[in-house]
């Protein structure tokens, strides 16, 4: 089951048009990746300060299908499709009114923030990102 949110398209996501700023949507996508993790009780705060952890993207690939607006709320599904050592494999799917406008593929690794190496996940993290496991057809 995907991890889902909701977020509305404000004023200051767009262009003088009204149409998304596409910038807006990676912001948008890095606030929900961290209300997942905060879903299962890990905030990126405890992550980066107390643990020392970084959590950089390092692939993405983005696929946009049509543009939204001003004032439309985007409804985000969060697929954990890979959980490696030290690696993350999200596939999000992103929709307005149930119509897909855009979707990602993203690569997130666990480092240090000291050594700036991977390093694996912390039995909790992996615990609480498996339960949004949907490994790719």
């Amino acid at each position: 089951m995907p991890y889902t949110h909701s977020k509305p398209l404000r004023f200051g996501d767009c262009d003088l048009t009204g149409i998304a700023y596409h910038p807006a949507y990676f912001s948008m996508l890095v606030d929900v990746n961290e209300a997942m993790f905060a879903s299962f009780g890990v905030t990126w705060k405890e992550l980066m300060y107390e643990r020392k952890m970084g959590l950089p993207t390092v692939t993405m690939n983005v696929e946009f299908k049509r543009p939204s607006t001003y004032g439309d709320v985007l409804d985000f599904a969060v697929h954990v499709r890979n959980i490696g050592r030290a690696s993350l494999d999200l596939e999000t799917i992103v929709t307005v009114r149930d119509e897909v406008i855009w979707t990602i593929k993203q690569r997130i690794v666990a480092t240090s923030t000291v050594d700036h190496k991977s390093h694996p996940w912390p039995d909790d993290v992996r615990a609480g990102l498996t339960q949004y496991l949907e490994p790719a057809a």
